[in-house]
């Protein structure tokens, strides 16, 4: 290791923590979205009226078979022309940020509408029978009976795929966004040490995904007992 020059790495920690709080920012949106936009997903995919059923297996089918970075793409190049059409922004206007958070929860929701629909189904049916029994409605017996059991056994996976999400992040350079791994290649490039930069920024994904990992695992294990 002594080959390497790790002296800029404390002066730049400012930039770091600029291009972390991008990195964070589109994590938390895409989670908070694609959760949503996933559980609305599930319950479509649920539904017995078929055409919402078959729009949201297309859904589903569409994202999970196109790669992320191809919808970052797309997104970039779309959302800002659709963007400036409604509300007259300036071509020049910087709205890479906001095409990066709706390409990933428009993506995650793929993924996470998975997980919801796969902790519906795992609740046993005589639970939304019983509470159609005592004169709820469909909506409320899934509601108030069976989504809550549901949630307290996804959320380890919801958890798990969140802490993809956060990996993906690194994945907005293609777009030219300023998140924490293309800040880390951009003070690299800067200063001569493009190695030792992407060292760093691989270390620190390395230990809040390991501390992220573990603290699922010990949920998951509560979840269970």
């Amino acid at each position: 290791m002594d080959q390497f020059d790790w002296s800029g790495v404390p002066g730049a920690l400012p930039t770091f923590g600029a291009g972390a709080l991008v990195t964070l920012e589109i994590a938390l949106v895409a989670i908070a979205a694609g959760i949503a936009w996933g559980t609305l997903l599930a319950l479509l995919r649920l539904s017995p009226v078929k055409p919402l059923r078959a729009f949201a297996q297309a859904y589903v089918a569409c994202f999970r078979a196109v790669p992320l970075v191809m919808v970052l793409l797309w997104f970039f190049l779309i959302v800002p022309h659709v963007l400036q059409r409604l509300f007259g922004l300036s071509p020049d206007a910087d709205i890479r940020l906001a095409s990066a958070m709706i390409a990933f929860s428009l993506f995650e929701a793929a993924y996470y509408s998975e997980i919801v629909r796969a902790g519906i189904q795992a609740v046993p049916v005589g639970q939304a029978k019983a509470s159609l029994a005592l004169g709820m409605s469909a909506w409320q017996a899934m509601r108030f009976v069976v989504l809550p059991q549901a949630w307290r056994a996804m959320v380890p996976l919801l958890l798990t795929q969140a802490i993809v999400l956060f990996q993906d992040t690194s994945l907005v350079y293609v777009i030219g966004l300023a998140d924490f791994f293309r800040t880390a290649t951009n003070v690299g490039d800067r200063d001569g040490t493009l190695i030792e930069m992407v060292l760093f920024a691989g270390g620190c994904y390395f230990v809040v995904c390991t501390i992220a990992s573990g603290l699922v695992a010990s949920l998951q294990t509560k979840v269970v007992k």
